[in-house]
């Protein structure tokens, strides 16, 4: 499993004010693997340059880095310039029902990562998609991203 620090992210900083790390999930059936690369073909037909997430995180725990951190996201409406964005595969059940699919790995990694990026933005808050969204209905990440990770 790769470490944030092998991907060299001290060294690609930010240099724009990062208020927000939101979690996401790829709202895809836990059933059925979603890959880097299927989200990456999801994102371009979407009209997207490349994968809008920073970090991609499989089933397998594998964290995968999907876009330089100095470049802006494209994942929450209103609110990339200011955040950085980690989505972890899944987040439907078999049936297609919003679910909080993560693994143990996928958990164990998240909260790895997110407490490394507090350390590099400690005034970042860490929000679930939803907890931005003005859509009322949207429930990706699938669990309260905020409750999870309020010791961090």
């Amino acid at each position: 499993m790769k470490e944030l620090k092998e991907f060299s992210l001290k060294e690609a900083y930010v240099p724009r004010s990062i208020q927000y790390l939101v979690v996401h999930c790829s709202a895809t059936r836990a059933n059925i693997p979603f890959t880097e690369e299927q989200l990456l073909q999801c994102h371009l037909k979407r009209g997207f340059k490349c994968i809008g997430y920073h970090f991609y995180v499989t089933k397998d725990g594998v964290l995968h880095q999907t876009r330089p951190m100095s470049e802006i996201g494209a994942h929450a409406l209103g609110f990339n310039l200011h955040s950085l964005a980690i989505c972890y595969e899944g987040g439907l059940d078999e049936l297609g029902k919003p679910t909080d699919t993560r693994t143990a790995l996928q958990k164990e990694t998240l909260r790895r990562v997110l407490s490394e990026l507090k350390q590099l933005y400690p005034e970042a808050r860490i929000v679930g998609h939803y907890q931005l969204s003005a859509d009322v209905h949207k429930a990706c990440p699938c669990f309260d991203a905020r409750k999870e990770y309020e010791d961090l």
